[in-house]
């Protein structure tokens, strides 16, 4: 072997490379291989915590979360019921529409989406406002509705870019239609947008999931008093979606149930007759069965289109009601308050007969004026000089306003009072409408309490011809009226004929209650009242003559003026006479007299004389229903 080599290498510049420390290196191999075990360790372990945490911990709740994520519980709001009249014309029906609803929760930048929708469908400055209101008191994930009763043409416009809008919908619904218009306002009213007020009340009652996917309730009128009948029940939906929101399959429905239909009392011949027969005055007219207390006809004129407060009416409209003459939206059936006028006289009649204070045959001179004991004031009759010495037939026939002067005098407020209170007189009827007012049956302890005043003598004896205090609705009249045609059972009159609830084979009729009977002494003197108001149409010189029936029907009746204001006689009123000084004109009536089947009172305001203006209303709506027949 050569010697050289076995001498070591040199490392350039003559340096010795160095020999590896094994031992050293071994050290560090092992360091850092444990520190890359705990690493893995560590991490590992981290993994199983949290795995642990996702699987045991949290397990519900993630796994409720993941099957959100696939699972939608959708609600199904009810069908509202439809409502008829009484001969099953629809008068409130559901149509097919479209809405545009957004979910905000689905949405990242909602501004923007507003401004790109509002290039495809018109979306007025109104609707963007409801629908932040609306925002503000519903939860982010709940489906709000921003525009109703979209167009065909803008439903196909959102179809078009559909894919652009991740959270917004077309959602097909019913909406509410009233086909008979303004002809039925005041009482049907009209079902309007959950607002505020409407959540906070069916919160409060507790119904609040019954209300879920609803967006409307009963504002006004029958759709606001039968709301629960008419609303019915939601229903619910659990539905499989994929990640853009697409249904794929439904997984479990509870269906609704649909409100219950509603027949009314009313009859739309007849409240057409009415309302046609007001012509373009201001007025109102009711109709009551008096066997039963069902209300025939309620007609308020004006009245307005109630179809555009269902998608939610705009300030232009509204301001167009609300400026419009003869307030439309003032209800003057139900809450009209007017002198009664003549109207009075038969009750107070009926009051002296079965009080004992005068008797059939007992007759009052009527010379022109009336004066109190010592006191210089007269109260005058209607006609010049006066009727002569009458009774109390003649006196509801041509009626004398002396007759009932002395009458008042010799009943006295307390005795009036009293036996006009079972009439319905001074306190609301008890039908079927919220709002209801309650008129005025003055009395001593009344105007105490209303002015702090005592009674005084004048005041009784205007009281007999229906002014002074006196205050009644066009309802209270007619009720007090089909009272008096049956012998004295006081019904609280019902709007409600039937209702039909889902399932029921037939309809269930809704009996109107008696809440009061008129005490009779004598079945006679009752029928001395009738036999005088049949004079009034049919007798030679009967104040409505003029409607007399040229067939065998026979109508009882009674005019009456109520005083707008201050008068020497009823006679000064002319066509000179500015148009809103001028007397409301009222007229009562029932018929057939042997057998009455409707009762009817008519007010026209303004109108003049009862006898000329509203006694034609009468007879228009009497004709109109006995020319149909009657229906069980």
């Amino acid at each position: 072997m050569n010697p050289a080599r076995l001498k070591p290498r040199l490392k350039p510049g003559g340096r010795r490379r160095p020999i590896k420390d094994q031992a050293l290196e071994a050290r560090q191999f092992s360091g850092r291989a444990m520190t890359a075990f705990i690493i893995v360790a560590a991490a590992l372990l981290l993994l199983i915590a949290r795995f642990f945490y996702l699987q045991i911990v949290a397990h519900e709740e993630f796994a409720t979360r993941s099957v959100n994520n696939q699972v939608r519980v959708l609600p199904i709001p009810p069908n509202r019921g439809l409502i008829y009249d009484r001969r099953g014309r629809p008068v409130a029906e559901n149509r097919p529409a479209y809405r545009l609803e957004l979910v905000p929760e689905k949405i990242e930048d909602l501004d923007t989406v507003l401004a790109d929708l509002g290039r495809i469908i018109e979306l007025p400055e109104e609707a963007l406002e409801r629908f932040e209101r609306n925002r503000r008191h519903h939860r982010v994930f709940d489906s709000l509705p921003l525009k109703f009763n979209l167009s065909e043409e803008e439903v196909a416009r959102f179809a078009v870019d559909r894919h652009r809008f991740n959270g917004v919908e077309v959602v097909p619904y019913l909406a509410r239609h009233y086909p008979f218009g303004e002809l039925l306002t005041h009482v049907l009213g009209y079902v309007g947008r959950l607002d505020a007020d409407d959540l906070n009340r069916v919160d409060s009652l507790g119904q609040a999931g019954n209300y879920r996917g609803t967006t409307h309730i009963g504002k006004i009128g029958i759709e606001q008093y039968y709301e629960d009948e008419l609303h019915g029940t939601s229903g619910l939906e659990k539905v499989e979606t994929n990640a853009p929101g697409r249904t794929l399959r439904v997984l479990e429905r509870q269906p609704p149930q649909h409100g219950s239909d509603l027949v009314l009392s009313l009859d739309v011949l007849v409240q057409q007759a009415a309302w046609d027969a007001l012509g373009d005055r201001p007025g109102a007219v009711v109709a009551i069965d008096p066997n039963d207390g069902s209300v025939i006809a309620m007609v308020s004129k004006p009245a307005y289109d109630p179809n555009l407060f269902v998608h939610g009416i705009s300030s232009r409209d509204y301001a167009a009601i609300l400026a419009a003459p003869g307030r439309p939206l003032f209800n003057r059936a139900l809450i009209g308050g007017y002198e009664p006028g003549s109207t009075i006289k038969p009750f107070l009649g009926l009051a002296g007969l079965e009080l004992g204070v005068i008797n059939d045959s007992d007759e009052v001179f009527s010379g022109g004026a009336y004066y109190l004991p010592n006191v210089s004031r007269p109260y005058r009759d209607w006609k010049r000089g006066g009727h002569g010495s009458v009774n109390i037939y003649e006196a509801l026939e041509q009626s004398v306003n002396t007759f009932f002067y002395q009458l008042a005098l010799d009943l006295g407020i307390d005795r009036i009072h009293d036996y006009l209170a079972p009439f319905g007189f001074g306190e609301p009827t008890g039908l079927d409408l919220l709002g209801e007012a309650s008129g005025v049956l003055p009395s001593r302890p009344w105007k105490r309490g209303r002015f702090g005043e005592p009674w005084y003598p004048g005041e009784t004896v205007i009281t007999g011809i229906g002014q002074g205090f006196n205050v009644t609705t066009p309802l209270q009249l007619a009720n007090a009226l089909a009272t008096l045609a049956n012998g004295g059972s006081r019904f609280a009159p019902r709007l409600l004929y039937a209702s039909k609830r889902p399932g029921d084979a037939h309809a269930t009729r809704n009996a109107a209650p008696v809440v009061a009977r008129v005490p009779t002494v004598e079945q006679e003197h009752w029928q001395t009242i009738r036999e005088g108001m049949r004079r009034v149409v049919h007798g030679e010189k009967g104040t409505a003559r003029a409607i007399r029936p040229e067939s065998d029907l026979v109508i009882a009746g009674k005019s009456g003026t109520a005083q707008v204001a201050a008068q020497e006689r009823d006679e000064d009123m002319d066509e000179d006479t500015a148009a809103h000084l001028r007397h409301h004109a009222l007229f009562i009536a029932y018929a057939p007299f042997e057998n009455p089947r409707i009762v009817v009172a008519a007010v026209v305001e303004h109108g003049g004389g009862g006898s000329t203006e509203a006694a034609p209303l009468a007879r228009a709506v009497i004709d109109a229903w006995l020319a149909q027949g009657v229906v069980q």
